[in-house]
Parts: structure tokens; C-alpha cells; sequence
């Protein structure tokens, strides 16, 4: 009896393992899906420019303080964040991130092409939208937090792409 009560044990045991090692691989996975979506936001300029032009899209430039900036947090959760936007991104836009942090760090390369493209854009506060076409002309530009939701920002977009 109590050879048998033991092996119930190490099987149940196993079980138990067995599931917990499920659950994180699991979860590994969903992490590994959320970093690769917001990898879409590209932080080099030029790169971005090439790649616009090269598939056709329109270049949206987020200029923001991603860490500090209320409206630009707000934002990003209200709008960029979302499904809907991620998808229209995905297909539509190619997405550079210009950002002007407090407490992250940035190369010297970054800092520098940022208050370049910050000063070239005349940026007088967060968060601010510059969208150029494939050949680098401003086409839309919206100072300040953006107000609708998802729907009305890609509604807004829509009408640049097809007109």
C-alpha cells in the first residue's frame, strides 16, 4: 500500500511538471510574439526612408518622450498599441520611432540623428506625427495627443495613402 501511495506521488508529481513546463513554454512564446510586434518601429532614419520608398509606403515618424511624456504614453496605448493600428501599420506604413527620453538609454548615433530630424521638423512638443511619402515629402503632420481612437488616426491615414 504505501509503494503504491509513493508511485501515485511521483506520478502525480510528473504531472504536475509536466503542466508547469507547458505554461512556460507557453508563455515564452506569447512573450516572444509581443517583442516581435513592437519591433516594428524602427529607430534608424534613413533605413526607414529606403524601406518606404523601396515598398511603396507611406513613412510615419512618431516623435515622442516615450518614458516621460503623458500624451505620448496615452498614445501609445490609446492608438499605436492597439490591433487595428498594428495591422493598417503592418501593410501601410513603415513606423520610425524618434524618441527623446529621460531614464532610457540611446547610442550617441541615435541621440544625434533624433535632434537632428527633431530640429529639421521643427518639433515644439510630444507627441508629434510627421508622415512623409516614399520620396521623403511631408504629406501630414499632428502636434499633440490625437483624439478617436484607432479608428479615426487610420481613417486619417487612409485618406493620405489614397489620395
Amino acid at each position: 500500500m504505501v509503494a503504491r501511495r509513493d508511485a501515485l506521488r511521483e506520478i502525480s508529481g510528473v504531472k504536475i511538471y509536466r503542466s508547469l513546463l507547458c505554461v512556460a513554454i507557453a508563455l515564452g512564446f506569447a512573450v516572444a510574439i509581443t517583442a516581435k510586434a513592437d519591433t516594428s518601429w524602427e529607430t534608424d532614419y534613413k533605413k526607414a526612408q529606403q524601406t518606404a520608398k523601396a515598398e511603396n509606403k507611406l513613412l510615419l515618424i512618431n516623435f515622442t518622450g516615450s518614458d516621460w511624456c503623458g500624451y505620448c504614453i496615452l498614445f501609445d496605448r490609446n492608438i499605436l498599441s492597439k490591433k487595428e493600428f498594428k495591422d493598417f501599420a503592418a501593410k501601410n506604413l513603415v513606423l520610425v520611432e524618434v524618441d527623446f527620453p529621460r531614464r532610457k538609454e540611446q547610442s550617441a548615433d541615435v541621440k544625434a540623428q533624433n535632434e537632428r530630424l527633431g530640429s529639421e521638423y521643427r518639433v515644439q512638443g510630444f507627441p508629434t506625427v510627421v508622415i512623409l511619402n516614399g520620396d521623403g515629402r511631408k504629406v501630414w503632420r499632428y502636434d499633440g495627443y490625437f483624439d478617436g481612437g484607432p479608428e479615426a488616426f487610420i481613417a486619417e491615414l487612409e485618406k493620405l495613402r489614397k489620395g
